[in-house]
């Protein structure tokens, strides 16, 4: 997690982040909330995480190539169970 993206998106008042102080558009500190920052899930981080999972899609089309309608089919199960681990906007 980017800590300075999770005090823009949980604090939308801050406008410039300089070190560990936050402030608003007319340069008053702001208070951050930590727990709220620290509790703060990037919405696309599950995009990196699913990649990192899905088998290669070698195995997709080397079953494709053979007519192995098994293989091909357990490719597409293993990507399904890997968008079910990390589905969208978790």
């Amino acid at each position: 997690m980017n800590k300075h993206q999770a005090i823009y998106a949980t604090h939308t008042n801050v406008v410039t982040i300089r070190g560990d102080d936050a402030f608003d558009a007319q340069g008053n500190q702001v208070t951050i909330d930590i727990d709220a920052v620290n509790a703060w899930v990037e919405p696309e981080a599950y995009k990196a995480k699913r990649q990192a999972e899905y088998p290669p899609f070698t195995d997709y089309l080397d079953g494709i190539v053979k007519g192995d309608q098994a293989q091909v089919q357990a490719y597409i199960d293993a990507c399904l169970a890997v968008k079910t681990k990390y589905p969208k906007g978790a």
